[in-house]
């Protein structure tokens, strides 16, 4: 044999393993035979609205628009507590969102039912002007913002159309505080009557957002885990009476788990929230979870970012299960057996990474969906639907961005039965539902995380193929089986229709995510 042969017969023999590296063994799946192992609430996948949205304010300000400075500017004064939305060129103001907006309702139509959350920072001291005169200029002394009638008549009139239940927070800033500094209803009351007045309803809520950073967020000077243990306490008695229908959801933590909040916040753990006296009772156990504070945040500390490389690694996908086991801890000990929510999550805190608005991000997202789902979350809301870099939706164009069309095949497909599935590739991430609709049938998701390695699953009989993918991971366009995705100029949201896929082996794309349905399983616990 010649000597310039060998190397060409040895570099053929390496590619040829590689091949097989790359699509070995292929991953069995048998949707008749998984077994149930959480059920989730039909409203499962839900969204935010912030209250700065409704009522108009300081939100974050977009990347294309922020100075590069403003990123490393400390958010506040040394010494000094920032306050969300004020004094910060990492904010702008923003004119309240038309939610009566034709495109957006068809949108947000289409990945109901759902809950959406209007509460956020801004609704910590929002103050409600209960008259139908011209709108206030001016936030009365103790509070940071006005919403009008008008505006929340947009609110309940909104949930209505998107089939949507509401869930919301009240003001807990000195304006709503007595001589003695404890909570009252003179905010939370008329806001109620009122919503009752137009037919509306308030499904559930926390009192307010965020106690662990009460401090950022207009809480009085002072506030501690005793204040608030007396604030739900009187919250609790109030509800009981004016709303009794109204779920009570708390604690709505943040930034425990992993770090999203500067060390220069003082912060209020959890533990001492709920162990103070008297002690605070839920109906529904809720937190929030970021995995990083955003570029956007630089200066609070580079401990806290992420980076686009990271996306798609496992510690970065892991963090949903870190923070959810250090808060379900915390329930089992205050709160045993009470439903679990997250009701606000996104790719990090402070508006978004800017690769939150690409397909990059749609790992995260359904990966997300599909661990939670897999622990028992009853409910998890996406921050926001259509605000700053994570929103669903790009408020400016109301062009839907890929986490909208991921959310809208997690919608169609994925029902409230989660089955187990398990996969042996640390790049390829399998969840399973009962699907929806389809009684005794199956929707398994496939995630493969790999940006170069196919994966392949061995399939037991033919299915339906949903494949989302982009031609880049930057890209802010997906394909759904190779067609681009958009709606029509008028805002009809298509059709998603998938491909025929026989059983046998089915190749997984490098850096894809697939939805299999198996409309005839057939799955005992699906019936």
């Amino acid at each position: 044999m010649g000597s310039k042969l060998i190397p060409a017969i040895l570099s053929a023999c390496v590619a040829i393993v590689s091949t097989n590296v790359a699509r070995a063994a292929p991953q069995s799946v048998n949707p008749a035979t998984m077994q149930p192992i959480a059920t989730i609430d039909e409203r499962y996948q839900s969204y935010n609205v912030e209250m700065a949205e409704v009522i108009g304010g300081n939100f974050w300000k977009p990347y294309g628009s922020l100075d590069a400075a403003a990123r490393t500017t400390p958010a506040a004064p040394a010494g000094a507590i920032p306050q969300i939305g004020q004094g910060s060129a990492m904010f702008e103001p923003r004119p309240p969102v038309n939610l009566a907006d034709p495109r957006l309702i068809k949108l947000a139509a289409a990945l109901g039912p759902a809950y959406v959350r209007v509460s956020g920072t801004w609704a910590n001291s929002a103050y409600f002007q209960n008259s139908d005169d011209a709108p206030l200029k001016t936030p009365p002394t103790g509070y940071q913002g006005v919403l009008t009638r008008r505006e929340w008549a947009g609110v309940i009139g909104f949930t209505k159309v998107v089939d949507a239940k509401l869930v919301t927070s009240f003001s807990i800033s000195a304006g709503v505080r007595d001589k003695d500094g404890r909570w009252t209803p003179r905010e939370a009351q008329p806001l109620l009557a009122y919503t009752n007045s137009i037919g509306g309803q308030i499904a559930a809520a926390e009192l307010f957002n965020e106690p662990t950073i009460a401090a950022m967020g207009g809480a009085p000077t002072g506030y501690d885990a005793t204040s608030f243990a007396r604030d739900i306490a009187a919250f609790r008695a109030f509800a009981k009476t004016a709303a009794p229908a109204m779920q009570i959801v708390g604690p709505g933590s943040v930034g425990e788990g992993v770090a999203v909040v500067p060390a220069s916040v003082p912060k209020l753990k959890t533990e001492d929230l709920l162990s103070a006296s008297p002690r605070p009772v839920f109906g529904v156990f809720s937190y929030h979870f970021y995995g990083a504070a955003s570029m956007r945040c630089a200066s609070m500390g580079a401990e806290m970012m992420t980076s686009e490389a990271a996306a798609l690694s496992n510690d970065w996908l892991s963090r949903t299960d870190k923070v959810f086991a250090f808060y379900k801890a915390l329930r089992d000990r205050f709160e045993p057996g009470r439903p679990i929510w997250v009701t606000e999550t996104a790719d990090a805190a402070c508006g978004g990474n800017p690769w939150a608005p690409t397909f990059l991000d749609s790992f995260r997202y359904l990966d997300q969906l599909g661990r939670l789902a897999r622990h028992g979350v009853k409910a998890v809301f996406h921050n926001t639907l259509a605000s700053s870099e994570y929103g669903l939706i790009d408020q400016a164009t109301m062009v839907p961005r890929p986490n909208y069309w991921a959310a809208l095949l997690w919608r169609q497909l994925m029902g409230t039965t989660v089955l187990n599935a398990e996969s042996s590739n640390a790049d390829l991430r399998l969840y399973a539902h009962c699907m929806r609709g389809r009684p005794g049938g199956v929707t398994v998701l496939a995630i493969n995380t790999s940006r170069t390695q196919a994966a392949s699953l061995d399939l037991p009989s033919a299915s339906t193929g949903y494949t989302l993918t982009a031609r880049q991971l930057s890209d802010r366009t997906v394909q759904l089986n190779g067609q681009d995705l958009a709606v029509a100029a008028n805002g009809d949201v298509p059709t998603l229709g998938g491909e025929p896929v026989p059983a046998g082996a089915r190749e997984l794309g490098p850096a894809s995510i697939t939805f299999l349905t198996f409309p005839d399983a057939p799955n005992k616990s699906c019936r």
